[in-house]
């Protein structure tokens, strides 16, 4: 619940409404979920929550931690599915330094991006706000285990939805959600470390500039539409003019914010979309707006159709767009020894699309044409 709707709860039940900045201070800011360890609630209001209310984070299914520190989380959410969560620190591992989340918003994802591996599970549902926050709140507790109340620290500093999911498709959770990582009596996140990470669903990108403050990501992976409508089929849908369009909307929105840019994501496949030539079409596609570009070395998965670009030619794609004056940085890939790179996002899904079993007919019927 919204720090509104809490407020809205406690007068229903007679009670003030700064119960509600209490108890979330408690849940988010201590890490409590017992309602008679909230010590400044009465003993009856204590009772009262415990018979009306609950505070369950999902379900940890399993867990892996890389070498690299990298976290992983399997979640199983109401109906037997699974989604993954993943906690990435910053290289120096400091105690205290960078450490993002990057959070799932939906059961498996229904764009089937031709490169990416949760794309190939299908789709079975949104997730609710409950579902999405508490990826963070576990992600928190995992580093206060058998800590008091009094010692337990927020330790995650920035989230990205990045994780399983198209965030945009699932709007009012996702939305209601990142309010929380933002509010001050919950995470107090800042608004320039809390990202979400869109394909292009343009009309929700114009309601996302007026709803809330975040900062925002295209996953673009092509400079023209003919190789995006390959890659990201919902360029077919929102082609490149409209996307870029809603982009500069955003940057230059009627209410002034204090973004500087965009991050643009581009996944480098060998041969696909790594050329100078298409070095040059992203110059000049994104000339006019406002973004810094992050490259990604692709993740390969079982069966995909595609190879990583080499690393020179990763550079000599970055250094085309240095010297056409964007920041251009190349992601290290994290955590690919447990499956928690980008792209590499699975779990396991009821899928109402039948993609995932169009994709293993698909591998199969390759396989079999394959000669010996």
């Amino acid at each position: 619940m919204s720090k509104g709707q809490l407020e809205t709860f406690f007068e229903s039940l007679g009670e003030k409404k700064f119960r509600a900045v209490q108890v979330m201070k408690w849940i988010y800011q201590f890490g409590v979920t017992d309602f008679y360890q909230m010590s400044n609630l009465s003993k009856k209001l204590q009772a009262i929550l415990d018979d009306k209310a609950c505070v369950v984070p999902p379900k940890v299914k399993f867990k892996q931690f890389s070498e690299d520190g990298t976290r992983k989380w399997v979640f199983e959410v109401a109906g037997g599915s699974l989604v993954e969560t993943v906690l990435i620190p910053a290289e120096d591992s400091k105690e205290f330094g960078r450490k993002t989340l990057c959070i799932s918003s939906q059961v498996g994802c229904a764009l089937d991006c031709s490169f990416c591996s949760t794309g190939k599970q299908g789709f079975e549902r949104d997730l609710t706000p409950a579902e999405i926050i508490g990826q963070l709140w576990v992600a928190n507790a995992s580093y206060n285990e058998g800590v008091s109340p009094n010692d337990y620290k927020n330790m995650v500093t920035n989230v990205v939805m990045m994780g399983m999911g198209e965030p945009l498709l699932n709007y009012e959770p996702v939305v209601a959600s990142m309010s929380l990582m933002l509010d001050d009596n919950a995470y107090g996140l800042s608004k320039r470390r809390v990202t979400l990470s869109t394909s292009g669903i343009v009309p929700k990108m114009y309601d996302l500039a007026k709803d809330i403050d975040v900062a925002l990501a295209i996953s673009l992976h092509a400079p023209n539409d003919e190789l995006r409508n390959e890659l990201v089929p919902i360029n077919k849908k929102y082609p490149l003019a409209d996307l870029i369009r809603a982009a500069k909307a955003y940057v230059y929105d009627e209410n002034p914010r204090h973004k500087k840019h965009i991050t643009i994501e581009y996944v480098m496949l060998n041969g696909v979309n790594d050329t100078d030539e298409h070095a040059y079409q992203l110059v000049h596609l994104l000339k006019d707006l406002p973004s810094k570009i992050n490259l990604i070395p692709f993740n390969p998965f079982p069966h995909a159709p595609y190879q990583r670009s080499s690393n020179n030619r990763i550079h000599a794609f970055s250094n085309i767009l240095n010297n056409a004056g964007f920041v251009c940085t190349v992601r290290q890939t994290r955590g690919d020894d447990i499956d928690a790179a980008c792209g590499q996002l699975v779990g396991q899904v009821a899928d109402r699309t039948r993609r995932a079993a169009k994709w293993q007919q698909s591998v199969a019927k390759r396989q079999q044409n394959q000669p010996s």
